[in-house]
């Protein structure tokens, strides 16, 4: 499966209102593995960025003063995220966002070229992924980092292409991690054992014991300490689940 995780920065809230895209940035998955491509953009949005949003972003009128406009971008980023499955952070902004776009590009070109959205590509939103899994709980980015134990000590303000890096490493967290390993026996280079089609080695566990260590009163303790703090910073704390578990066996 292709995958874009994706973001947009632009001059306000409600493209109803005249707000335009301002910075685009894509990070491409396949079959939850980092490509190593990616799409980043400024964009001039032709009208002047709102003082709360520069706020937000830190990106002022005179940084995209000099950028190329939506149209002269438009046909790169299309073909970059057309086909893919996207995966948005609140995805209802960034899409309406899009297509506003696309219909401006459309009454400017006077032919349905590109958009919307939603007739070429999938959408997950993963703000609303993270709602279902965890109600009742503050679900931003940042949020989202912290429940995880995802660094993004790098963000002070939002950017695009650096939202969609964290939000592509909170999207596998929350999702299982990153299936980084192949199962499938078709790692390159991996000797194979003979006669095993999977390319897994077997081994012969006869005889073997398995040696248990007993944690010192310290280690103990450092482990309680330790699953305080991540009830503390993710309000819940999946250990505490295991040992219910378990004493109802």
């Amino acid at each position: 499966m292709r995958q874009i995780v994706m973001d947009t920065e632009t001059t306000g809230i409600d493209p109803r209102e005249g707000h335009r895209i301002i910075e685009i940035g894509g990070i491409e998955l396949i079959n939850r593995r980092f490509t190593g491509r990616t799409y980043h953009q400024y964009v001039n949005p032709e009208r002047d960025i709102e003082a709360e949003a520069i706020g937000i972003h830190g990106i002022t009128n005179e940084r995209v003063a000099n950028e190329p406009v939506f149209a002269q971008i438009a046909d790169e980023l299309w073909e970059f995220m057309r086909g893919a499955q996207l995966v948005i952070h609140n995805a209802p902004f960034d899409v309406g966002f899009f297509d506003h776009e696309f219909r401006l590009l459309k009454a400017a070109r006077g032919e349905p070229v590109l958009g919307p959205v939603a007739e070429h590509c999938s959408v997950l939103d993963t703000l609303k992924m993270a709602r279902e899994m965890h109600p009742g709980q503050r679900n931003s980015l940042d949020a989202l980092c912290k429940r995880y134990d995802i660094d993004n000590g790098q963000r002070v303000l939002h950017g695009a292409l650096l939202d969609s890096e964290i939000l592509a490493d909170v999207y596998l967290a929350m999702t299982g991690g990153q299936t980084a390993l192949s199962l499938a026996g078709n790692d390159e280079g991996g000797d194979r054992e003979a006669g095993s089609a999977s390319g897994l080695r077997r081994i012969d566990r006869d005889g073997l014991t398995l040696a248990v260590t007993r944690p010192s009163e310290a280690e103990w303790q450092a482990h309680q300490q330790r699953l305080e703090q991540i009830r503390q910073a993710a309000g819940e704390c999946r250990w505490d689940a295991l040992t219910a578990a378990e004493t109802q066996h």
